[in-house]
């Protein structure tokens, strides 16, 4: 999962995968990071590009694909399973112009609905810090 690292709802959500993700099958960059940086060009995105959220998957595989925005998220949802699946299941019937135009809203708006703690960095436990790629 690639994420912006200075956005308070993309590190909450980072944290709830986290806590979700029970086979430690997610692995997390931040967008700012030399990974992003390395991956996003070659799918034609700009690591400047903030407002995205990623998955990539097959990674340095002839397969390797990056969903991004609202298809990243219900791909996320769909691999934790439980309640988060069936709300997955139901939003992949809209079409994705439609969750992008969602997604998009709650991007342009994410430093507002959830504030960056300026006073400390949230550092992950040590049991998920090789969860971390960058």
């Amino acid at each position: 999962m690639l994420y912006d690292g200075d956005c308070g709802l993309c590190s909450a959500a980072v944290q709830h995968v986290l806590r979700a993700d029970h086979t430690a099958l997610f692995r997390f960059a931040p967008l700012q990071g030399s990974l992003a940086a390395q991956v996003l060009p070659r799918h034609g995105r700009s690591p400047s590009d903030l407002d995205t959220f990623c998955v990539l998957l097959d990674a340095d595989s002839p397969r390797e694909k990056l969903l991004v925005r609202s298809r990243a998220a219900l791909f996320v949802a769909r691999r934790l399973g439980g309640w988060r699946a069936v709300l997955a299941a139901l939003a992949s019937i809209l079409p994705t112009a439609l969750l992008d135009w969602g997604y998009d809203l709650v991007a342009r708006n994410r430093h507002r609905l959830v504030k960056r703690r300026e006073s400390a960095c949230w550092m992950p436990k040590p049991e998920y810090a090789g969860r971390f790629l960058d």
